[in-house]
């Protein structure tokens, strides 16, 4: 597995936006308390220069995700009023006590900057209003705080976990409206709605986006993880679905992942060439980075949280964001009547007209290198974080309710291997090559 070296404990950092002195974790919050708040609200345009935060009422951990620290946070203000949210969730970048946690502690930049944008007339899509956000590049630290979600509250429905639908009586339901976000989201960019903000807040450079995850492994170290995954396979096979199990598959995913490593460059500039499937998009819209309530009409409704890695990126890469933690029944029985919906969607509100089988073959392409790059030493993490799962009765084992990370791995690299046995990526590599 790869070695990721322990964070060094820092307090403050120099936000690169504000100039403020930020904090890096939540004591340093408590710490510079309600003077921050209020000088931070302010520089952000979302207090007024003669109103202040009087009083932090609550100051808790909160629990979840697989980056920086959380907490949740309560404030009174000296004059209350309209938009001004005493309910706040904050949001660090890092995470010292976890060096495998605080390797994502650059995907909150992205977030800072999305919290700005998200603040345009006419933003197509429902997020948490944004109070505060600010990062240090160069330590990889930062902060944001947004309001908080009541989830469970009101209309609005409680939290919905990743990878576990099958607690859910009708899954399909919130992938449909999520779906639907993304490409409403897409379409304003694509149609220039959100312009020139967008491009101010994230330039699309096709060299640096065809350059962006690779591979990190030679032939020599992608035939050893392929190996170990056979292990894993034999050694724990409740864990797995029979399909990408088997022995036979095994030997074709070692032989179809050396060629898509060769060709990985190839692959990439087909992903990156055509500007239509090109668009801001969330990169993680699973169903547990959303909130959902249902309308006057009754209809489902929802917002997206958690924008880590936002960016300009071809929209099947989102559309797999989305559809990752799914069950693999959905992904049978729905995959095409979900792209459809999202192409339609996208060309409905301004937005090009995707060739719904070209969309496919992108989201073929993008998962085959994703998790070749990505989700190969899966098994390792798994086992090493949980090592009871090795006896565990099956993915939905209540073993994994301990680590919420090995439980998506697990989930996420079968959504994966199962995509790339039922597609038959190999053959669809073949018919690149052959029009290259």
């Amino acid at each position: 597995m790869m070695h990721y070296d322990e964070p060094v404990l820092l307090d403050f950092v120099r936000g690169d936006a504000t100039g403020l002195a930020i904090p890096a974790h939540g004591a340093a919050l408590v710490a510079a308390g309600e003077a921050f708040l209020t000088e931070a609200f302010r520089s952000f345009g979302s207090l007024a220069p003669d109103n202040r935060i009087v009083r932090m009422t609550r100051c808790e951990p909160f629990q979840g995700g697989n980056s920086g620290h959380k907490l949740s946070l309560s404030v009174e203000y000296a004059q209350p009023g309209p938009g001004l949210h005493t309910e706040l969730f904050v949001k660090f970048s890092r995470d010292f006590s976890d060096a495998f946690r605080d390797r994502r502690r650059h995907e909150l930049e992205a977030e800072v900057r999305l919290a700005e944008l998200s603040r345009s007339p006419g933003f197509p899509i429902s997020v948490p209003a944004a109070c505060f956000a600010d990062f240090h590049r160069q330590s990889g630290t930062g902060i944001l705080i947004t309001q908080r979600i009541a989830f469970g509250r009101g209309n609005i429905e409680p939290l919905l976990p990743k990878c576990r639908d099958h607690e859910l009586s009708e899954p399909l339901a919130y992938y449909r409206v999520v779906v639907i976000a993304l490409a409403r989201l897409a379409a304003a960019h694509r149609s220039g709605r959100l312009s020139p903000q967008l491009e101010r807040h994230f330039p699309f450079d096709r060299a640096r986006a065809v350059a962006d995850d690779p591979i990190p492994w030679n032939e020599r170290q992608l035939r050893e993880l392929v190996a170990r995954y056979a292990r894993f396979a034999a050694t724990c096979p409740r864990l797995l679905p029979p399909n990408i199990a088997a022995p036979q598959f095994i030997a074709r995913l070692e032989r179809e992942a050396i060629r898509f490593l060769q060709h990985e460059a190839t692959i990439k500039r087909f992903l990156h060439a055509d500007p239509d499937y090109i668009a801001l998009c969330h990169y993680n819209a699973n169903i547990d980075n959303a909130w959902f309530w249902r309308d006057a009409g009754g209809a489902l409704q929802c917002g997206l949280l958690d924008w880590g890695r936002v960016r300009q990126m071809n929209v099947a890469y989102a559309l797999w964001g989305c559809l990752c933690g799914a069950s693999p029944d959905l992904w049978h029985a729905h995959l095409d009547e979900l792209l459809a919906l999202f192409a339609d969607e996208l060309h409905a509100q301004g937005g090009p007209r995707l060739d719904l089988a070209r969309l496919r073959l992108h989201m073929d392409f993008y998962v085959a290198t994703m998790g070749l790059a990505t989700m190969m030493e899966a098994p390792k993490v798994v086992l090493s974080r949980l090592p009871e799962a090795a006896g565990a009765s099956g993915p939905q084992d209540a073993v994994f309710r301990r680590d919420d990370v090995a439980r998506g791995f697990l989930h996420v690299f079968t959504a994966f291997l199962n995509l790339w046995q039922t597609h038959d990526f190999g053959a669809s590599l073949d018919r690149l090559l052959q029009s290259a």
